[in-house]
C-alpha cells in the first residue's frame, strides 16, 4: 500500500479511533498518543494491509487493544475507564438543562455496566458501528456480540428505571 492509498484509507477512521480511545482513556493526550502509535503500527504493516477486508475495524481493534494496554500498564496507573458525552452547542438553555439531567442519568447507568457491555453499547449505539466491525474490534463471534448488546441494553434499561424511581422517591 502506497502513501496516498494509506492516507485515503485511514484519514476518516482516525476520528473514530480517537473517540474510542478517549472513551477508554480519560486524557485527551493519552488518546491522541494512542491514535498516533496505532497509525505508526499501521504504517509499518502497510504492505500486509491489502489482505485485510475491513481495514476500519482492524484499525479500531488495534487502537482498542493499545488503549487497554495503556490502562493496564504501570505508567498509566493514574488513568481510569470513563464514559464521556460529546455535547452539541445547538440547544437553548432549558433544553440543555433537561438534556444534561438525562445524560447524567444515562452516564451513571452506563458506569454500572460490566466493561464489555460498556464497550459494545459504545461501539454500536454511540459510534454506530455495524455488527461485523464490532465482532472484529471486540474479537467476538456475531451471536456473542448480539447477545452482549441485548443484555447490556436490558441491564441499562433496568438500571435507569431503578435510578428514576429512586429520584422520584
Amino acid at each position: 500500500m502506497n502513501q496516498p492509498n494509506f492516507i485515503a484509507t485511514f484519514k476518516e477512521v482516525q476520528k473514530k479511533m480517537y473517540l474510542l480511545s478517549r472513551r477508554l482513556l480519560t486524557s485527551h493526550e493519552e488518546a491522541a498518543d494512542a491514535v498516533q502509535e496505532t497509525m505508526l503500527k499501521l504504517w509499518e504493516r502497510r504492505n500486509g494491509l491489502d489482505n485485510i477486508s475491513n481495514k476500519e475495524a482492524y484499525a479500531m481493534q488495534m487502537v482498542k487493544n493499545y488503549s487497554l494496554d495503556r490502562l493496564k500498564s504501570k505508567q498509566a496507573s493514574h488513568l481510569k475507564i470513563v464514559h464521556n458525552n460529546y455535547e452539541s452547542t445547538e440547544r437553548n438553555a432549558l433544553d440543555e438543562m433537561e438534556r444534561r439531567g438525562e445524560v447524567n442519568l444515562v452516564q451513571k447507568a452506563i458506569q454500572e455496566l460490566p466493561e464489555n457491555y460498556k464497550m459494545v453499547i459504545d461501539l454500536r449505539d454511540i459510534q454506530g458501528f455495524d455488527f461485523e466491525a464490532i465482532e472484529q474490534i471486540m474479537e467476538m463471534k456475531s451471536t456473542a456480540v448480539r447477545v452482549v448488546l441485548s443484555r447490556a441494553r436490558k441491564m441499562l434499561k433496568k438500571i435507569i428505571e431503578e435510578q428514576f424511581k429512586a429520584d422520584l422517591a
